[in-house]
């Protein structure tokens, strides 16, 4: 198994812990998103995912891009270690909230977005992170809000679920761009108690080998 990855992508980021917590072995093959002007522009990854984005997985010669469709291939090829909750309900909650990341929170907050409002648009930096914090922020009142039964250990149920994968790497981003998280004590708690895990040590952006 490869894993295409770098190591600040949050969502490559969601794809470490899910691999540490089913406790699968990937070989990890850094894409460098910036040097020589992105490694992911390049005629040898597009190979591998046209969109030019990452993570990517290959398994089995089967290669598969989007952070979340890796997640359910994972959970669904290799079921040992559940990263869902047993329950259906709680099931398509943990799901819901994940997509509330994926779709509506990181889009609008990753590297190609950020990169566009500084180069064709001409952000300051100050503009940049004011847009960044903006749309985390809208994001996590969502967030705390669905969290509303969780146990403060993780978002949903007894275990880490996909939910917490993507929860992880979105709270790592914003605490690097300094936004305030004490309106969301729930995120907090919930992150604090992750962090201190092994399979999210690991798969944290300065464990990578990769990092810089």
């Amino acid at each position: 198994m490869k894993f295409y990855s770098y190591f600040r992508s949050s969502a490559a980021y969601r794809v470490r812990i899910a691999l540490n917590l089913k406790q699968l072995n990937a070989e990890i093959m850094p894409v460098h998103l910036l040097n020589h002007g992105g490694e992911q522009h390049s005629a040898a990854y597009r190979a591998v995912n046209p969109s030019e984005l990452v993570p990517a997985l290959i398994d089995d010669n089967f290669t598969l891009t989007q952070s979340l469709s890796i997640l359910e291939y994972l959970e669904e090829k290799y079921p040992a270690h559940s990263i869902l909750p047993q329950d259906l309900q709680q099931r398509a909650l943990a799901r819901a909230f994940g997509l509330s990341i994926a779709c509506d929170i990181h889009p609008l907050n990753n590297l190609r977005v950020l990169q566009y409002l500084t180069g064709e648009l001409g952000l300051t930096d100050e503009q940049k992170n004011a847009w960044y914090t903006h749309w985390v922020v809208a994001g996590f009142e969502s967030l705390e809000a669905q969290l509303s039964n969780s146990n403060g250990k993780f978002c949903f149920g007894e275990y880490a679920t996909v939910a917490d994968c993507c929860l992880i790497p979105q709270v790592y981003n914003a605490l690097r761009f300094r936004i305030d998280l004490s309106a969301y004590p729930q995120i907090q708690s919930i992150y604090t108690h992750c962090s201190a895990l092994d399979a999210f040590q690991l798969a944290a952006p300065e464990a990578q080998p990769d990092a810089a």
